[in-house]
């Protein structure tokens, strides 16, 4: 006798373990998880700090180039400090010896300016005729007057007026010499190939460079040129990249500049990583779990479906037989009482087999009026059920609310329900049915004066195999549920349950 006992008690505990194992399972998953992401994230740190350090050795390198450029840019103003010089010492002997008395030697100044082998100079008359020139780039043969382009180049110092032979004007032209030009262009070069080196950096961080009022772009590089040209979108850069490094700010060539940079895609890639490799890993664990629900509920239901039509099956030919009996007794002149009592439980086993065949296939609905369903299948269970249950229905028995019902369905929900009733106040007790409806929905509440459960047990009441007593499977609120959502498309929860107090259960149907 304690052997089904101890059975139906394992049947009752499976749920008990399942919840443990996906405690456990939940647990393993949390620390892989964890574990995974804090070596992750290790290695992103360790990554981003050499990605750190190279942006930090490339803008110590920007400083460096820049103390060089610097270093260049003082060394030519040198160079154009004594060039200059050389020019107004070329342009003095010349202005002296045109001024020399007769008595006077000017083999000094001849020999200033006969020394001069690198200053373009030009000795042009008021009418721009050329009287003599040197250090020139063009023959001397086929021009012989200044020309407007040869003018403009030679008009970047202001030429000196000389008076040749009393009253005679001739106009003496200077410009820097080749040498300073050629280091003058050397120098901008230098300047210009800074700039690309800083723009197209190795460390491959977004680059601006903007000028002395931080608006206006010099150079920029790894930036996405095609917005450049959108109002605001530089200033914009420009506080964004302030936000994650601080500008470097740098004077070359006497002109002041800020270098913006920011952290490298790849550093921002990095940066975000472990928290979209968690997202992944969520995804594919809420999918898999999904996934493995709907197979284990499909498997379930198949094995719902073929033990309920074999049961309905192996029902079939005892019914046969016991109608057989039925009739035969009648002819034996059995009491009346006795026969309809037989009669009764025939059809309800009639009923039951009707039941199990429906389970899995689309159930015919039809009107029905839920009052008088509800009404004649408590009027059978009452004379099943201990009298010290006190049956109340609400509302009377005339009322009529409609609703689309197969009735051997549902007057098995009722019946289990009831019964669950009757066991949870242990056969005495109040058993309350009560229907209201609205616009749209009509309510079936079903509420005892039982032990009452826990809010955990809500939901897992309708669970198969789910059972508080020492006897039964724990099927009947399970198919109860199936009944009701699969076959009428509806809803059956615990509504409310308090120890001590009892429980309601409320069904909800569709219009």
């Amino acid at each position: 006798m304690n052997k089904p006992r101890l059975s139906q008690r394992r049947v009752t505990n499976i749920y008990e373990q399942k919840k443990t194992w996906k405690r456990w399972l939940f647990l393993m998953a949390l620390f892989i998880v964890g574990v995974s992401l804090w070596y992750t994230n290790l290695l992103v740190k360790n990554i981003a700090r050499d990605e750190r350090n190279k942006i930090t050795t490339w803008a110590n390198a920007i400083q460096q180039r820049v103390n060089l450029v610097n270093y260049t840019d003082d060394f030519f103003d040198q160079i154009r400090v004594e060039e200059r010089k050389r020019v107004e010492i070329l342009a003095e002997a010349t202005e002296k010896m045109v001024e020399a008395g007769e008595d006077e030697n000017i083999l000094f100044y001849l020999s200033i300016i006969s020394n001069n082998t690198s200053i373009p100079v030009i000795l042009a008359d008021p009418d721009g005729k050329i009287k003599e020139a040197r250090n020139v780039d063009f023959n001397t043969d086929s021009v012989r007057r200044f020309t407007p382009e040869l003018l403009k180049e030679f008009s970047v110092y202001p030429p000196l007026k000389l008076d040749y032979y009393s009253g005679n004007l001739v106009y003496f032209y200077y410009k820097d010499s080749k040498l300073f030009s050629e280091l003058k262009v050397v120098l901008d070069d230098l300047v210009e190939s800074f700039f690309k080196e800083v723009v197209n950096n190795s460390a491959s961080v977004p680059v601006i460079i903007t000028d002395s009022s931080r608006s206006n772009l010099v150079a920029w590089g790894q930036i996405d040129t095609t917005r450049l040209k959108e109002a605001g979108y530089v200033s914009h850069l420009v506080n964004e990249m302030s936000k994650y490094n601080e500008p470097i700010e740098i004077v070359i060539a006497d002109q002041k500049r800020y270098i913006y940079y920011q952290d490298s895609f790849l550093l921002t890639q990095l940066r975000y990583f472990p928290y979209i490799q968690l997202a992944i890993i969520g995804i594919f664990l809420l999918v898999s779990y999904l996934l493995f629900s709907i197979a284990r509920r499909s498997e379930q239901n198949q094995v719902w479906v073929g033990l309920a039509k074999e049961t309905a099956h192996q029902l079939g030919t005892p019914l046969s037989s016991m109608m057989a009996w039925v009739e035969y007794l009648k002819s034996r002149d059995v009491g009346e009482g006795t026969i309809e009592e037989l009669e009764k439980d025939v059809n309800r086993l009639n009923t039951v087999a009707e039941r199990f065949s429906k389970i899995g296939s689309v159930a015919n609905l039809k009107p029905e009026n839920l009052v008088e369903v509800v009404y004649n299948s408590v009027d059978y269970l009452k004379t099943r059920t201990s009298q010290k249950v006190n049956f109340v229905i609400r509302p009377e028995r005339k009322t009529v609310i409609p609703a689309y019902l197969n009735a051997p369905l549902f007057d098995w929900v009722i019946e289990n329900l009831v019964k669950n009733a009757v066991d949870a106040m242990a056969g005495q007790g109040t058993l309350t049915l009560e229907i209201t409806e609205d616009d749209k929905r009509i309510y079936l509440d079903i509420s005892d004066t039982g032990k009452g459960m826990s809010k955990k047990q809500f939901s897992t009441v309708f669970k198969p195999g789910y059972t508080s007593k020492t006897r039964g499977w724990g099927l009947g609120l399970s198919l109860t549920r199936r009944i009701i959502t699969e076959n009428h498309n509806g809803k059956i929860f615990v509504k409310s349950s308090a120890a001590g107090k009892g429980t309601t259960f409320r069904i909800i149907l569709k219009k």
